[in-house]
C-alpha cells in the first residue's frame, strides 16, 4: 500500500490521543504508487449506485445531540486542527498474495482481516521495528510454509519463523480461547449454510457486482459527504489486504485502505459504516474528551474500548443488508476456539465443512495460529473472538444503550456511557448519519437478531446483568 506525500498542511498531533483503539499505527512509504488529485476535481466520476436502503433517506436530527451539517463549509479537521479541502487518494499498482491465483481472479470477501506484510530489511541490514502487533505476528516464512503445506496435501503442520520473538505478555494475553458463545457462532454459520448451501453462494446472491475504481471513488466521496468529513481521510485502493478494508494512521494521517478485489455494490457502504462511521468518528469524538489519554482513562476508571468498539463496527457492517448474517464474526470465533484444541492440519480439515476454498481456509488457520512457531499442537491467538463477543453484548443490551452517546463519547465501552455522560464534551460531537434516526436504527438491530437465529431470552441467560 502506498500513501501520497504531497501536502504537509496537517499539524501533527499525538496519534494515540486522537484515534485510540481500532486504528493501526503505521509509518514510512513503499514504492509503486500513482498519485491522484482530490475527488472533487473529478466531476466525471460514475453516478452514485443505489447501495443499501439507508442511502436514499435523509437522516433526521438526533434528539439529544446535534451533528455537524454536512452542507456547511469545511473548516478545520478536528483531528489535526488544520484546513482540509479535499479527500486525497492514492493507489498501489502492485498485486500481492497472488502467486497461486491467475491474473484477474478475485479474492473472496470471505477472506480475513488485514495481516500486513513484514517489513523487509533496510539497506543498512538492520530490520525496522514492527509498527504494529499484526506485523510482529506475521510469520517471515509464510509463503514457504504455505507451499510445503499444499504440496503435502494438507498433512504438514507449518513451522513458522518470526522477525522477533513475540512478547510473552502478548501471547499470554491471547492464549486462551473462550467457548462462551460457541453455540451462537455455530448457529449463525449454519443459518447461512441452510439458506444458501455455501458462503460463496450467499456472497454471490447478496453482495452484488464488483465495483470499478471510479464507482468506488464516487461511493466513498458521497459517503464522506454524508458524514461531514470530506477531506479528512486519505483513501487508498489496493490489493495488499486480506480483508475488505482497514482504517489506520499512516504518516500521521487517518488513512482508509480499501481492497479492490472485495468491493461489492451492496456491501461497500457497510464497510464505510464500519471504518469511517464507527472507528473514525468515535476516534475524532474521543479526541475532545478528558479521557483521550491513557492517564485520562485511568482517572475516569474506563473499561477497555473493546469488545464494544469492534462489536459496534461489525454490527454497522451489516446494518442495512437484507440478509444481515454475522458470518465473518461467527467463523472467526469458531476458528479460534477450534485452534485452541487441535493442530494446524486438524483445524484446516475441520473448517472444510464451512469454507470450500483451500486458500481462504489457510488464511483463517494462519490467523488463528499466529504467534506459534510449531503448529503441530493445540494453541491459538484469541484476539479475533472480540468481534462476535462485542456484537452479542451490544445486542443483549440494545434496549438500554444510548447509542448516540456511545458514539459521541468516543472510544468507550457501552458499560461506561451512563456515568460518563455528565463529564463528556458533547458540543463538537459527531453522530454517524445512519444513527440519527434511532427508531429505524433499533429496527435494524432487531432484524439482525432474528436473521442470525438469536433471541433475547438466550442472550439474557448468557449475559446476565
Amino acid at each position: 500500500m502506498v500513501l501520497d506525500s504531497v501536502s504537509q498542511a496537517y499539524r501533527r498531533q499525538a496519534q494515540s490521543d486522537v484515534f485510540g483503539a481500532g486504528l493501526q499505527q503505521r509509518s514510512g512509504k513503499e514504492e509503486g504508487s500513482h498519485l491522484y488529485e482530490g475527488l472533487r476535481r473529478h466531476p466525471f466520476l460514475s453516478p452514485p449506485l443505489s447501495l443499501e436502503s439507508d442511502s436514499s433517506r435523509p437522516p433526521s436530527k438526533p434528539k439529544c445531540l446535534q451533528s455537524p451539517d454536512p452542507k456547511a463549509p469545511l473548516g478545520l479537521c478536528p483531528a489535526f486542527q488544520s484546513p482540509c479541502n479535499w479527500m486525497r487518494r492514492s493507489e498501489s499498482s502492485r498485486a500481492v498474495n497472488r502467486r497461486d491465483r491467475p491474473r484477474g481472479q478475485i479474492r473472496s470477501a470471505a477472506s480475513l482481516p488485514h495481516i500486513p506484510k513484514a517489513k523487509a530489511e533496510g539497506r543498512s541490514g538492520t530490520r525496522r521495528k514492527s509498527p504494529c502487533l499484526l506485523v510482529a505476528l506475521r510469520p517471515l516464512n509464510i509463503e514457504k510454509e504455505r507451499d510445503k503445506f499444499f504440496r503435502s496435501s494438507y498433512a504438514y503442520n507449518p513451522q513458522f519463523e518470526y522477525a522477533e520473538p513475540v512478547p510473552e505478555m502478548v501471547l499470554e494475553k491471547y492464549q486462551d480461547a473462550s467457548g462462551q458463545f460457541i453455540s451462537q457462532a455455530i448457529g449463525i454459520i449454519n443459518a447461512v449454510l441452510e439458506k444458501y448451501g455455501t458462503y460463496e453462494s450467499f456472497e454471490a446472491s447478496n453482495g452484488g457486482k464488483l465495483l470499478s475504481k471510479c464507482q468506488i471513488w464516487s461511493i466513498v466521496r458521497k459517503y464522506m459527504q454524508k458524514e461531514g468529513c470530506s477531506g479528512e481521510v486519505v483513501v487508498q485502493l489496493t490489493e495488499d489486504l486480506l480483508s475488505q478494508a482497514v482504517m489506520m494512521v499512516e504518516n500521521s494521517r487517518p488513512t482508509l485502505a480499501i481492497n479492490l478485489s472485495g468491493a461489492r455494490q451492496n456491501w461497500l457502504e457497510g464497510m464505510l459504516r464500519h471504518e469511517i462511521g464507527t472507528h473514525y468518528i468515535r476516534g475524532v469524538n474521543n479526541a475532545h474528551q478528558p479521557w483521550h489519554s491513557l492517564e485520562g482513562r485511568q482517572q475516569y476508571g474506563l473499561k477497555p474500548a473493546n469488545p464494544t468498539e469492534e462489536g459496534l463496527a461489525s454490527i454497522h457492517s451489516v446494518l442495512f443488508r437484507k440478509q444481515p448474517f454475522l458470518w465473518r464474526a461467527a467463523l472467526l470465533y469458531y476458528t479460534v476456539y477450534q485452534a485452541s484444541r487441535v493442530s494446524f492440519c486438524e483445524l484446516f480439515h475441520n473448517l472444510e465443512r464451512y469454507v470450500q476454498d483451500p486458500g481462504v481456509r489457510w488464511e483463517y488457520c494462519v490467523r488463528a495460529k499466529r504467534g506459534q512457531a510449531d503448529t503441530s499442537g493445540p494453541g491459538c491467538f484469541s484476539k479475533d473472538q472480540v468481534y462476535l463477543d462485542g456484537i452479542l453484548r451490544i445486542l443483549r443490551h440494545r434496549q438500554t444503550i444510548n447509542f448516540q452517546l456511545l458514539a459521541a463519547l468516543g472510544k468507550v465501552s457501552y458499560e461506561d456511557v451512563d456515568h460518563l455522560q455528565k463529564h463528556g464534551v458533547l458540543e463538537k460531537a459527531r453522530i454517524p448519519h445512519f444513527m440519527q434516526d434511532l427508531e429505524r436504527y433499533m429496527q435494524q438491530l432487531n432484524h439482525i437478531v432474528v436473521t442470525n437465529c438469536l433471541n433475547d431470552e438466550e442472550l439474557e441467560q448468557l449475559l446476565p446483568d
